[in-house]
């Protein structure tokens, strides 16, 4: 089931558990003297989060700015005919509902869900403009975020128009893997379904399942149920 993110928030709260490393070494926040980053993270409300979670949806008004400092999270769209596509996905660290810095108010122009057990970072839009006013740093790392998101999304379109099914699926799979996997005894982990995988490449899950049993064999990959841990890369594009 689905839990929709409640559509108001306490003006402001205490953060009730220690910061994690990961928000001190988030990219939004570089450059920052220690003493900014505490003004800007006080200003924050933080919230737990179950899977499923739905923290923005498409087409609302961008009112928060989220940062994900435990779990995962991942951006979505819904087309015309139902169908659910994945799209970019976050971990702790990660930034999402950037509109929310603009001057003009702008609505999400993606969706966004909690993929496990997460801790999110959110500032109402009025207060996180009211810090990039007071530290510009903070505009120039969101620029330079976004501008990584568009490298990505263009990379992945180039792909979809001049790879092929598997060399999609391996590109997919190792970015993702160095983006939110986990190291784990000989390689890295990732939490991810075969139908999720599928549609992250753009492939059908039986062509998903197909190259991940021939990676199994050759040592690319191990697999369990919802996991996938990837051994050796290099025989992902193997026999190509």
């Amino acid at each position: 089931m689905t839990r929709r993110w409640p559509a108001s928030f306490p003006t402001q709260a205490a953060l009730t558990t220690p910061t994690s490393a990961f928000v001190l070494k988030s990219r939004f926040l570089q450059g920052l003297t220690k003493p900014e980053i505490e003004v800007v993270l006080a200003a924050s409300t933080l919230r737990r989060l179950p899977p499923n979670s739905i923290v923005t949806n498409q087409g609302d008004p961008a009112n928060h700015l989220f940062l994900l400092t435990k779990g995962c999270a991942r951006h979505f769209s819904i087309t015309e005919e139902g169908e659910k596509v994945l799209l970019l996905w976050f971990a702790a660290g990660d930034v999402f509902g950037g509109l929310a810095l603009l001057q003009e108010s702008s609505s999400y122009l993606l969706s966004t869900e909690i993929v496990k057990d997460s801790c999110v970072m959110v500032w109402r839009r009025s207060e996180i403009r009211d810090l990039v006013a007071r530290y510009p740093r903070l505009q120039d790392n969101a620029l330079s975020i976004a501008s990584e998101y568009l490298a990505w999304f263009h990379a992945s379109h180039m792909a979809l128009i001049s790879h092929n099914a598997r060399q999609r699926l391996a590109r997919v799979l190792t970015s993702l893997a160095h983006g939110i996997g986990h190291k784990v005894p000989g390689g890295i982990e990732l939490d991810i379904k075969n139908e999720e995988l599928a549609n992250a490449a753009n492939v059908t899950p039986f062509t998903a399942s197909r190259f991940l049993s021939e990676w199994r064999r050759n040592g690319a990959v191990s697999k369990s149920r919802g996991s996938i841990v990837l051994r050796a890369p290099q025989r992902l594009v193997h026999h190509v």
